[in-house]
């Protein structure tokens, strides 16, 4: 039977986005491909305020953070971690040989302007990759202050990964300054996973045709060569593509875009209110996440046998703390197209079987 999920990825999917996944096949290289490229292309560019392209990746969001680094970075690449997928980049980065350095800052804790500011008047760098939303520890780190440092430094490319955000919270990529903005649509697009999106600015463009020894299958030139021709360079995930159309216009021209970003805001304050009546919030206050809750386990409870009677009894799956974190916490995603009454509901059921 079909368990609902309320994890931060891969996220619940409505029955009408599945069924866009048995739409009959068409070719990658013809113009009714073309036409559904740019119908995507017009609204993701409406999503994230941009003017950039979006490219589309036929991989997971990790095959896009490959492609900024690889392709962003000359002289050295500073990644900023706070938490599992942060760190996911600087481990990228170092295995393809781009040298780069690691701040690390304690999980619970965001990434200050200030800090950024510092590391960069060293001179040394010249991009940045930070996490947008921490999946791991319900943190959103403060993207649109950090953009403000950033464009200080000319030669800095700032580079996010905005994975478990994008879709549930605002994104104004042109305005922030930001040269690459990925997210796989398994999370808050509550799409099915083998997809990701990236706006790409110019600057980031323009430095890539610089760069040796780009990867053949993440190489943006040559990615943006096929975009200004409204097709993929390979083959696409063409059923997730036609997942992603329908998505994209049940979100700007159904629900609104703002009004997407809102129902996030109020399920997120549902869940943070919840959490801090009967339990405690892993994250710094003040930066607490529009789309993932990662909640403190100060109860003692056993997380692993509270996410098995919610599968068990009620085809319900929350998720366990990541990492270290493991028993510790434990997350609750809500983002997609969950409404309020589902939190509730869910919220209800754990504090039947906890006894709350």
């Amino acid at each position: 039977m079909h368990e609902k999920l309320f994890t931060p990825g891969p996220t619940e999917v409505r029955t009408e986005l599945l069924q866009q996944l048995s739409t009959a096949q068409i070719h990658h290289r013809t113009e009714e491909f073309s036409r559904v490229y740019d119908d995507i292309q017009v609204n993701l560019q409406k999503l994230l305020y941009t003017d950039n392209p979006v490219l589309l990746f036929s991989s997971s969001s990790t095959g896009a953070m490959e492609a900024a680094v690889t392709n962003g970075v000359k002289k050295r690449c500073l990644n900023f971690v706070n938490g599992a997928f942060s760190d996911r980049w600087h481990q990228i980065t170092k295995k393809n040989g781009v040298p780069c350095d690691k701040v690390q800052v304690p999980w619970d804790q965001a990434i200050k302007p200030e800090l950024v500011e510092k590391r960069l008047n060293s001179g040394n760098y010249d991009a940045i990759t930070v996490v947008l939303n921490e999946t791991s520890t319900g943190l959103m780190n403060p993207i649109k202050e950090i953009g403000e440092v950033v464009k200080k430094f000319d030669d800095v490319l700032f580079l996010v990964d905005a994975v478990s955000g994008m879709a549930g919270t605002e994104i104004r990529v042109d305005d922030w300054g930001i040269d690459m903005c990925l997210a796989g649509v398994q999370k808050a697009f509550a799409l099915p996973a083998g997809l990701t999106v990236a706006s790409v600015s110019k600057k980031l463009l323009k430095r890539s045709e610089t760069v040796e020894n780009r990867s053949y299958y993440f190489n943006l030139p040559l990615l943006y060569k096929y975009h200004q021709r409204s097709q993929t360079r390979t083959t696409p995930a063409i059923p997730q593509i036609f997942a992603l159309q329908k998505q994209l216009n049940d979100i700007v021209d159904d629900e609104g875009i703002e009004n997407r970003f809102e129902r996030h805001k109020e399920m997120a304050e549902y869940v943070q209110n919840w959490a801090l009546k009967y339990f405690d919030i892993y994250a710094e206050e003040g930066y607490w996440s529009n789309t993932v809750t990662c909640i403190e386990n100060n109860r003692g409870i056993d997380v692993s046998n509270l996410i098995n009677e919610l599968v068990e009894k009620y085809n319900i799956r929350i998720a366990n703390g990541y990492g270290d974190l493991k028993n510790k916490a434990f997350r609750i995603g809500h983002m997609g197209d969950l409404s309020l009454v589902d939190i509730k509901g869910l919220l209800a059921t754990i504090e039947d079987i906890l006894s709350l």
